[in-house]
Parts: C-alpha cells; sequence; structure tokens
C-alpha cells in the first residue's frame, strides 16, 4: 500500500511504500484489553494503616442498659467517652473493607498479543471513519495515514508547528482542542492538573529528533519518538482511534517491526 508524502507547505511531494504493520487487521478488543493492561503497569499502590482507628481503650457494656452491644470508649467526664470506637460505621472508626498496599494492581499481558494491539492500533490510524467517529475534525480531501516530510523534524518553534499543522489541513481540529480546555478546581488543582483540554493530533517522529520538546506546547497535541510509541498514545481512553502524523523517519522504523508482524499474522491466520 503507497501513500503520499506531504511537504511543509502543503503539497505533495512524493509517494512512499507503506510497511506492513499497516496491513494489520483492525481488532478493537484486543486494543482495549492491551490497553487497561498496561496503564495498569502505571499504577501508584496505595493502602491504609492496618490499626487506623482500633487504637482506642473500647469494650462493650454488655446487655441490659437499653445500649447498643457495641464496643464503647471507657472513661467518663469528657466528650469521647462512652462513644462507640473500634468498628466500622461510627464516628473516628475504622474502615470496613480498606485498600491494602499489597493487593497486586499489576496485569500482565502476553508479547504476541500485546504487539498484536500495538500493531492494530497503528494500522487504524489509516482507517479516516475511525478518526472522524472520535471527534476529530479533518478536511475531506485529507487522506490518511497523513506521511510528512523529514521537515518537519527541524522545526524547533511553536508558531512554525502550528502554521505546518494548519497547511496539513489540521486548523479545525487544534482550534477544537483549544476551546475545549478548561480549568479544574478541587483536588485535581492541587495535585498539578489545573487544566484539562481535548486530545488532538499525536505526531510520531524520528528517534533523533528534537521536535519532542514542543510536545504539549499546543493544547491537546502530542509528540512521541518512534521507539516510544505505545498503546496508551495511540488509543487515550482506550477509544480508537486518534488522529496520528508520521515522520517520514518514523515510517522507516516501523519498518523493522516486519518480523514481529509476521508472528503475529500466522497467529491469526493471516
Amino acid at each position: 500500500m503507497k501513500t503520499k508524502v506531504i511537504g511543509l507547505d502543503g503539497r505533495d511531494s512524493a509517494e512512499i511504500e507503506l510497511p506492513v504493520v499497516f496491513d494489520t487487521p483492525y481488532r478493537p478488543e484486543v486494543i482495549h484489553k492491551v490497553y487497561v493492561n498496561v496503564l495498569s503497569h502505571s499504577y501508584q499502590r496505595q493502602g491504609r494503616y492496618p490499626a487506623a482507628g482500633e487504637m482506642v481503650s473500647a469494650e462493650s457494656r454488655n446487655t441490659g442498659l437499653g445500649i447498643a452491644r457495641l464496643a464503647r470508649a471507657r472513661g467518663e467526664g469528657f466528650p469521647r467517652a462512652g462513644q462507640a470506637a473500634g468498628v466500622a460505621g461510627v464516628r473516628h472508626g475504622r474502615v470496613a473493607h480498606p485498600p491494602e498496599s499489597w493487593k497486586n494492581v499489576y496485569k500482565k499481558i502476553n508479547y504476541k498479543e500485546k504487539q498484536l494491539g500495538l500493531c492494530s492500533a497503528i494500522a487504524a490510524t489509516a482507517i479516516k471513519e475511525l478518526v472522524q467517529r472520535r471527534g476529530h475534525k479533518i478536511a475531506d480531501d485529507i487522506k490518511l495515514p497523513l506521511v510528512i516530510s523529514d521537515d518537519i523534524e527541524s522545526v524547533l518553534k511553536t508558531k512554525d508547528l502550528k502554521n505546518a499543522l494548519v497547511r496539513l489541513g489540521l486548523g479545525d481540529d487544534i482550534v477544537r482542542a483549544s476551546l475545549a480546555r478548561r480549568a479544574r478546581s478541587g483536588t485535581p488543582r492541587r495535585r498539578g492538573r489545573s487544566t484539562r483540554s481535548a486530545i488532538s493530533a499525536l505526531i510520531i517522529v524520528g528517534n533523533d529528533s528534537r521536535l519532542v520538546t514542543l510536545s504539549r506546547s499546543i493544547p491537546g497535541v502530542d509528540i512521541k519518538h518512534a521507539k516510544d510509541i505505545s498503546v496508551l498514545d495511540l488509543v487515550p481512553g482506550s477509544k480508537p482511534i486518534r488522529l496520528t502524523i508520521f515522520s517520514q523517519a518514523a515510517i522507516e522504523y516501523m519498518r523493522n517491526l516486519q518480523a514481529p508482524i509476521h508472528k503475529v499474522l500466522e497467529v491469526i491466520g493471516r
């Protein structure tokens, strides 16, 4: 399968043969499973102090007093005396079923299954219907996958990058992501997630490109090296598929994925 290479001026400059990875069948169920399992590798374990809510001198007063037989704080003459303590569901009591720090939150994934999910996600970037269904706004004359010349990798200013994306016909999608940017309050704001924006284009470049320094400089636009690409980048929220732009160097790097791809295709009977 061949596709056009677009220059920074928005015009077709050459034609390139796509690697075999773009022949991988679309498997949304595999993509979703791989996304969930790979996302679990970034989870931070959390738990509660096992003795929390139980470090209190409390005992039941038994029957015959017309009160429930809950353990109550010992003593008299102060507010805490006589209050239920050391049990779940009461003030200053323990948590009924607290999260435990020793719980295993790491989900394993088979190598070939993970590889199939990644390659299927890469191939899905060439399906225009899926890209538009996700909410991306692209011109009708744009053909996917979008391959841009290596001149994009020499861009070092946000202004130049934005102008290049506009000339590619992605101006409406950048505006959509910018308008969806909103401020957050409460816990997310305190934890460094004060703003939230929509997802726009993902740019995949060669492994030595300095363009990655401009990642997130345009709201919703991410830039990744080809060697660092993951299902988490291609299908954020496990919703296929993200608008993706490949540089020529990134396409050449993906030709190295042919050997594992052939093994995957043999497994599924291709």
